[in-house]
């Protein structure tokens, strides 16, 4: 279980647009905006976004990739969520689909953000379509 997440980004206004509209699509939205750091969830902030530093400390060089997974209520949402991300340009890394390998009922899709980390929608409480 993640109790939230972050991640920092090159340009932060170009990953709130992506992360707006993406987890829009999961019911989720921005909560708290800090001017540095975006925060996003239902309830409170899971997920957060802030520019990188660029003072020279071991978090001002590039980004490494890093793997997100969002959950999703169902195999809808990985799809619309697959499709908002792909109408920003996101780099596809798996179409919506059921993964067998990780368990029966999982269906998620996986994308690149404007960072290059790797963006998954995920559900895991319904049979695959």
């Amino acid at each position: 279980m993640i109790d939230h997440l972050g991640i920092n980004c090159s340009d932060l206004g170009v990953s709130a647009a992506f992360y707006d509209k993406v987890l829009a699509v999961l019911g989720s939205a921005r909560i708290m905006d800090v001017g540095v750091a975006i925060g996003y969830g239902v309830d409170k902030p899971d997920f957060w976004i802030s520019r990188q530093p660029d003072d020279g400390g071991p978090a001002s060089g590039p980004n490494r990739e890093i793997h997100v997974a969002f959950s999703a209520s169902s195999a809808e949402q990985v799809r619309e969520f697959f499709a908002a991300a792909c109408s920003l340009g996101a780099e596809v890394l798996h179409e919506p689909r059921h993964f067998p390998e990780y368990h029966d009922h999982y269906y998620g899709a996986f994308v690149r953000d404007p960072d290059g980390n790797n963006v998954e929608a995920v559900c895991h409480r319904v049979p695959p379509d």
